[in-house]
């Protein structure tokens, strides 16, 4: 079985493009950055995130066009796609992406981002959050 499920920040505004020919398609292109449970000791203070490359088609490409942007946090479900092209120098370049099949928010629209001091406001056990009602959502 081939799934993934991941959680994170854009790290820049999706890049947006339409195939060519009759029925084009949108292709959206945008790289999460996906902390890492735990930081290694002997890391030295370096990267605690992973930076994981993703592709989204069709409906979900243009959902990504209009709604995410950087900074962002979405969990994004799919599945990972290998492949490999010769680039302009003759080399052989191997990638791996995450195929988006499903994108959801994880934070609302003026949310800020949470850190050590500042965790996001959470519903107790058993209870639903309330939303606002002046926070407009994407299918209204």
């Amino acid at each position: 079985m081939n799934r993934v499920i991941l959680m994170g920040r854009l790290t820049r505004d999706p890049e947006v493009r339409y195939s060519s020919g009759e029925n084009s398609t949108a292709i959206a292109r945008y790289t999460l950055a996906v902390d890492r449970r735990f930081a290694r000791r002997d890391n030295g203070g370096g990267q605690t995130a992973d930076f994981i490359g993703c592709v989204a088609f069709g409906k979900g490409a243009e959902f990504a066009e209009k709604y995410l942007h950087q900074g962002i946090k979405i969990l994004v479900t799919g599945r990972i796609q290998t492949g490999s092209y010769t680039n302009r120098d003759g080399q052989k370049v191997y990638t791996t992406d995450v195929v988006v099949e499903d994108q959801e928010f994880c934070e609302s629209k003026g949310e800020k981002p949470a850190d050590a001091n500042n965790e996001p406001p959470r519903a107790k056990e058993g209870e639903f959050m309330d939303v606002p009602a002046s926070e407009e959502l994407p299918w209204d």
